[in-house]
């Protein structure tokens, strides 16, 4: 091996100690530079995923303040329930305004008119109604039509309304009934609540208590003329009027 010595620097193979410690200072920066380069992209990456989620568009609502919902027993909230004791099923939101909801289909079924197949129906998609009005909560599966082709004003017996105001009392306010709205679709039964409403899950919790209870709940024998019970509902009709 050549070895050349002189002014405190020896060389071998041809490469000086000057050389490989230059060569090593610039490997060096070179890696930092890297690692660095690296860490502000995915620092960039994770801002901007950032600003995708606060920038994200907010879930369309229904009048009554509920998600709408896409489709039914499906990656939804709306499935299609059986109607106990009237062979019929509707698609809602379960759980509570199910409980609710179906008290009212059955009700009406026992007290006002026997419903059949057609008599009933629930979810609907949004793009086939009027997002800014009462049937828009089809939407969202917190409503229902009850013979959906009686619709206009008059469409009930004096005695069958008065049945009707009855169970809309029996839920405490938090349904209402579309003949009540200033366009009327005398049809259509909806939560007139939204979903953070405490009052909700009081009224669907009676209403589950009373239909395991034998003598109460729906199909039970009720005296829509007992005073009380004209009261309360006069009282809720001249409230929901109103609005």
């Amino acid at each position: 091996m050549n070895s050349i010595s002189g002014q405190g620097s020896s060389v071998e193979n041809g490469i000086t100690r000057r050389s490989v410690v230059r060569g090593a200072a610039v490997l060096g920066a070179a890696t930092v530079i890297g690692l660095s380069g690296t860490t502000t992209a995915s620092a960039a990456g994770r801002v901007k995923g950032a600003d995708r989620k606060t920038t994200a568009m907010p879930r369309k609502t229904t009048a009554n303040g509920w998600p709408v919902q896409d489709n039914t027993d499906r990656d939804s909230q709306v499935w299609t329930r059986a109607v106990a004791g009237t062979g019929l099923s509707v698609p809602v939101w379960i759980g509570d305004p199910e409980a609710i909801l179906l008290h009212v289909v059955r009700r009406f079924h026992y007290e006002v008119e026997t419903l059949h197949s057609p008599d009933l129906a629930g979810w609907q998609q949004g793009n086939g109604l009027d997002m800014a009005k009462s049937e828009s909560n089809l939407a969202s599966g917190t409503a229902v039509r009850i013979r959906p082709g009686a619709a206009a004003k008059g469409s009930l017996f004096p005695l069958q309304e008065l049945v009707v105001r009855d169970v809309l009392a029996d839920c405490q306010g938090v349904v209402r009934w579309g003949g009540d709205d200033k366009q009327a679709d005398e049809s259509l039964f909806y939560l007139d609540c939204g979903p953070d409403d405490a009052l909700i899950r009081t009224v669907a919790t009676k209403l589950r208590a009373e239909e395991a209870t034998p003598g109460l709940g729906a199909g039970s024998a009720v005296n829509v003329w007992a005073p009380a019970r004209r009261s309360r509902a006069d009282h809720l009709a001249k409230q929901q009027r109103m609005r």
